[in-house]
């Protein structure tokens, strides 16, 4: 018998009141804007002092219209937007929000395994956590979704964190901001592989995912700002 685990089948609303529902992924957004925003008003206050508690009060609000109009490209907007408008720099403030943002992709992630959507590729025999996803047919599959959960999210969460810890790092603005677009298009790359194409779309050229093709430029950005901040001067740390 080959060792296969069935999808638990959880249900996508979380919670029902009347006419009123609270799905999985409302809270998956929630959680990573609440902890984002705490861990958020932390980082800006270390030095090189980037921004005040009080504006970061005030991102949270650009922050949550950016994530419902458009997810992570909304996001960026309201951060360009804000930083212009606040009058902060901007690598400053977006190495600051980099260390946050896994946050918000491991929850979004873990979001998608539990409705049971962008689940794996058929899966070797011997693999123990093999799991049938009842709407991709009897076979055996990655839970690819748990894969990029940890990679994308708690992986590069640890990785960015621990860096932010270093004061020379903080004071080199872009280099953290670099690292997530580096890291993530990395986890996104390899995460890829287990994750079953989207139907529409198939595979692209050179057996690639859309997943994949769209990893290539951000890799490409991330090494860039890390360069450009490896070579520009350090910013006072006083």
């Amino acid at each position: 018998m080959i060792p296969v685990l069935l999808y638990p089948g959880f249900d996508p609303v979380m919670l029902r009141f009347g006419p009123f529902a609270i799905r999985w992924y409302a809270l998956a957004y929630i959680l990573g804007l609440v902890v984002g925003w705490r861990l958020l008003r932390r980082l800006v206050g270390q030095a090189p002092r980037v921004a005040s508690r009080e504006q970061v009060d005030d991102f949270l609000s650009w922050a949550t219209l950016g994530v419902v109009l458009g997810g992570m490209l909304g996001v960026v907007i309201a951060t360009l937007w804000f930083a212009r408008r606040a009058g902060i720099d901007l690598l400053g403030f977006a190495d600051r929000l980099a260390v946050c943002a896994p946050i918000g992709l491991g929850f979004g992630r873990i979001a998608n395994f539990i409705n049971g959507e962008l689940w794996g590729r058929a899966a070797p025999e011997w693999l123990p956590w093999a799991m049938i996803f009842p709407q991709a047919g009897p076979e055996p599959r990655h839970p690819s979704q748990i894969y990029q959960a940890l990679l994308e999210g708690l992986v590069l969460f640890l990785v960015l964190f621990l860096l932010s810890r270093r004061p020379a790092i903080r004071a080199r603005f872009g280099l953290l901001s670099g690292v997530f677009l580096a890291g993530y298009a990395i986890a996104r790359l390899f995460g890829e592989l287990f994750r079953e194409p989207d139907a529409f779309l198939g595979f692209l050229a050179g057996g690639l995912t859309m997943g994949q093709l769209l990893s290539l430029p951000m890799l490409l950005a991330g090494g860039f700002l890390i360069f450009h901040a490896c070579r520009r001067r350090r910013v006072d740390l006083a």
